[in-house]
């Protein structure tokens, strides 16, 4: 994956034949900047037009106009000349996103222009997906990662279990990052459907933790619904938001819903940790290491005994400082992909409209295929060693499916852009696995 920095970016992915079919919009026929940006986009990636004369300057620092040509340069050689482009959405006059069709390969180029000079000034190359793909190469490309990887393709439906369409290590046990507070949001909406809670419910924001984007300077003990803090925990992953939810809903519960979605080694991922504990554990050898001697019952009764020392100042600011996997195998949340798929076909009969909205504000890599399907949702997960996707969607057909992927290496860590490339290619031949 080449991936082009620029001072401005979002990421889209598109290849729907509906998308490669649509007209340009009105603004391509006035000759807006973007348009005219767009216009020389394949001479640009030809080497027929100069770095120096299609991007802004704020792209040139980023990306200097001799490492463009030799990143482009790479590219042709790998996968053919650039051949045509096809717009697939538009964000706003100064931003979309393109098909680029290659020899050999077919690519996603997100375009942002400057409206006042008309350069770019970001310019996002992603997805490239070789022609002649298929169900078999993406399992070979599976197969081939290092350490250990695996996915499922579910069919889902109303009167049957989640039926296998596709998949390798089904039923193997994977670390999957945030891909755990499905779960709360699983519990969440079981309480609010019980009566004992709304999504309008205001809730402190009393538990702070590492890596909280989205609430990183609110006020300690700001107030929230339950509404706002579940978006803040599935579409932007937010850990402090998490760890309120977690013990506003309670520990118990929320492990009560893991069993009874049917996981198939609870043992392996319960206790069901708080961010916070997961961090500190992971960076105080000590106190990890009394951990994983108990079993469940004893872990549960260490969290409890030790729990100021469990805290957000207990956290080692270098748990993450190097790249290196930190006890992937030992301090994580744990599910299968058959388990994450029952999981999300838990969610999906559950019928609550909010809780499926909230997971659909943010689709992750299958942002722009969005028109591909009635419904998408996503969350994910990763950390160093650590890379896990899933995707509920319901397809133009009215079919519901589970897409859900793991990939962990103790050794080293692992390319996130390869793997969301191979999942997005898994979304794309969705409809090969149908009978």
């Amino acid at each position: 994956m080449f991936r082009f920095i620029a001072a401005t970016f979002l990421l889209f992915v598109s290849s729907s034949a509906a998308a490669l079919a649509q007209a340009d919009a009105p603004t391509d026929r006035a000759a807006s900047p973007l348009v005219m940006a767009s216009a020389r986009l394949i001479p640009l990636l030809k080497g027929e037009i100069k770095p120096e004369d299609y991007f802004a300057d704020s792209f040139l620092a980023a990306v200097p106009a001799a490492q463009f040509k030799a990143l482009t340069a790479q590219l042709v050689a790998e996968h053919g000349r650039p051949i045509s482009k096809t717009k697939t959405s538009q964000r706003s006059p100064n931003d979309a996103t393109y098909r680029v069709e290659f020899e050999k390969a077919f690519a996603i180029v997100n375009l942002s222009v400057e409206p006042a000079t008309g350069k770019v000034t970001g310019l996002f190359l992603s997805n490239i997906e070789k022609r002649g793909d298929s169900a078999e190469k993406i399992d070979a490309e599976f197969a081939a990662l290092p350490g250990t990887a695996g996915y499922a393709v579910m069919l889902l439906s109303d009167d049957k279990a989640p039926q296998k369409k596709a998949g390798r290590n089904i039923s193997q046990q994977f670390a999957i990052g945030s891909t755990f507070k499905l779960y709360i949001l699983a519990e969440l909406a079981g309480q609010i459907e019980a009566g004992k809670r709304k999504w309008s419910d205001v809730a402190p924001l009393a538990h702070r933790s590492f890596s909280s984007q989205a609430t990183r300077n609110w006020p300690e003990n700001s107030p929230a619904t339950l509404d706002t803090l579940a978006l803040q925990m599935i579409s932007v992953s937010d850990n402090s938001a998490t760890d309120t939810l977690l013990h506003l809903l309670g520990r118990e519960n929320v492990e009560r819903r893991l069993r009874s979605i049917g996981h198939s080694a609870p043992d392996k991922t319960l206790p069901f940790l708080s961010t916070v504990e997961a961090f500190v554990l992971k960076g105080d050898k000590q106190l990890s290491e009394r951990y994983l001697a108990a079993g469940e019952a004893g872990q549960s009764a260490l969290l409890k005994r030790e729990a100021a020392k469990l805290t957000y100042k207990d956290i080692d600011a270098y748990v993450f400082s190097s790249p290196t996997p930190k006890q992937i195998d030992t301090l994580e949340w744990f599910a299968s992909p058959a388990d994450i798929a029952a999981l999300l076909d838990t969610i999906r009969n559950s019928r609550n409209d909010r809780m499926l909205k909230i997971m659909s504000v943010n689709a992750g890599p299958a942002e722009s295929r969005r028109t591909d399907w009635n419904y998408a949702g996503y969350k994910g997960g990763s950390e160093p060693g650590v890379v896990s996707m899933s995707f509920l969607g319901q397809a133009k057909d009215g079919k519901w499916y589970a897409v859900t992927g793991s990939w962990n290496d103790t050794e080293k860590p692992v390319d996130e852009g390869k793997f969301s490339s191979l999942m997005t290619r898994l979304l794309d031949s969705v409809s090969g696995f149908v009978e």
